[in-house]
């Protein structure tokens, strides 16, 4: 027969477990940063997956992912007028812990973009 402080017991040691896997389930927020620059500047960067408008050309943009993969795939179109529009694919290696640690070290992303005929 288990006592009652035997039992308090064991409840406490579950819980504790199962506090800690949850815990251990959960991953650090992780950044990193595109340096996106286009010849000539000035070009409209969209972000492709939903849309959205980053700026004008040269940029800093900052992803962030906490599920511990270590890179995020971007998909950006640049726009200019003038100029046949670009849609580039590339990895974001997500090293660092804080958005400005990932600022100090953005990745080179540099597109050429042609006239119009």
């Amino acid at each position: 027969m288990i006592g009652w402080q035997n039992l308090q017991k064991l409840f406490f040691n579950l819980f504790f477990l199962t506090v800690l896997s949850l815990l251990a389930g959960c991953s650090q927020t992780m950044y990193g940063v595109a340096k996106i620059e286009s010849i000539p500047q000035g070009a409209e960067v969209i972000n492709l997956r939903d849309d959205t408008h980053l700026g004008m050309t040269p940029l800093l943009v900052t992803w962030e992912r906490d599920d511990g993969k270590p890179a995020k795939r971007a998909t950006i179109e640049l726009r200019k007028a003038g100029y046949v529009e670009e849609i580039i694919s590339f990895w974001v290696q997500m090293r660092h812990d804080t958005k400005e640690d990932a600022t100090k070290e953005p990745q080179p992303v540099t597109i050429e973009l042609n006239k119009r005929k």
